[in-house]
C-alpha cells in the first residue's frame, strides 16, 4: 500500500490533505479512486489507513485505523560522507534511507573530487531530500531521514557518544577489532555518528583531527569498500546486531 508523510499529528477520524506534490502522485500516478485506502505517517511517526475522500489537485482524506508498528533502527544513525562524484551521494541516500539510516551529513574533505559550490548547495540539498522522501515512502519508514551539507570542521563539535570513521588503513594492517567492540557498546536508544570519506580517502592530518575528538578509527572487513557501499555494510551490521534476533 502507498504510504504518504504528513506534517501534522493525526487520529482516527482526522481529515487531512495531501500536498499538491503527493495529490498528484496518488490520484496520476498511481490512479488512486475516491474510497480505496493509502497510508499517512504523521508528525509524530504514527502510522494511519486513511481513505480518499476527495481527488483533483488538492486530494482530501480520513483516518480511520492507527496500525503504528515501529519499524525503525533501535540506534539513531547519522551518516556522514565526503562528498563524492556522479550519483554516488543519491545512491548512498536512497539505500541508506532503506537501510534505517536516520540523519545524513554531506561534507567536502581534502581528498574530495567533487566540490559544491555555495550557489549549488540549496540545489543539491533539494534533490536529495526528495529521494530521502521517496525512499522512505517506498521503504515504509516512520520517518525522513534529514540531508546537510556542513563544513568539516563542524563535525568535530558533534556531542554524539559514539562515533567513528571507517578508515581504509585499518582495514589494509587486518584491524577488525574496533567496529566490533563499538558494536557491542550500542544500545537501543543510542546515537552513532559514522563518518566515511569520499573516493580519495581522508588525508593524514584529517584523520589525525578525527582522533584529537575521539573518533574511533575502524576497518570494515578485508575488502575495500566504495564510498557508496561502506555506509551499507555499516548499516547491516547494526540492523543485524539490533533486529535480526
Amino acid at each position: 500500500m502507498q504510504r504518504y508523510f504528513v506534517k501534522q499529528p493525526l487520529k482516527i477520524q482526522t481529515e487531512l490533505q495531501l500536498s499538491k506534490e503527493d495529490s498528484h502522485h496518488l490520484i496520476r500516478v498511481m490512479r488512486t479512486d475516491i474510497g480505496q485506502d493509502v497510508e499517512v505517517v504523521d508528525l509524530d511517526g504514527k502510522v494511519f489507513i486513511a481513505e480518499v475522500l476527495k481527488s483533483g489537485s488538492i486530494a482530501t482524506l480520513r483516518t480511520k485505523e492507527d496500525i503504528t508498528k515501529s519499524v525503525e533502527l533501535p540506534v539513531d544513525i547519522t551518516i556522514a560522507c565526503g562528498i563524492s562524484k556522479g550519483d554516488k551521494n543519491e545512491q548512498i541516500i536512497k539505500r541508506g534511507t532503506e537501510m534505517g539510516a536516520k540523519h545524513f551529513i554531506f561534507f567536502e574533505s581534502r581528498y574530495s573530487v567533487a566540490r559544491w559550490s555555495e550557489p549549488k548547495v540549496e540545489k543539491k540539498l533539494k534533490r536529495l531530500r526528495e529521494i530521502a522522501k521517496g525512499a522512505a515512502e517506498q521503504s515504509h519508514r516512520q520517518l525522513i531521514p534529514t540531508v546537510v551539507f556542513i563544513k568539516a570542521p563542524a563535525l568535530f563539535e558533534t556531542t554524539i557518544e559514539h562515533r567513528m570513521v571507517a578508515y581504509e588503513e585499518s582495514a589494509k594492517q587486518d584491524e577488525h577489532a574496533n567496529f566490533k567492540s563499538l558494536l557491542l557498546q550500542l544500545k537501543a536508544g543510542d546515537q552513532l555518528l559514522a563518518v566515511f570519506g569520499p573516493e580519495g580517502g581522508f588525508a593524514e592530518e584529517e584523520i589525525q583531527e578525527f582522533t584529537k575528538h575521539q573518533f574511533v578509527l575502524a576497518g570494515l572487513g578485508p575488502r575495500i569498500l566504495r564510498a557508496e557501499t561502506a555506509p551499507m555494510y555499516l548499516l547491516s551490521a547494526v540492523s543485524y546486531q539490533f533486529e535480526l534476533k
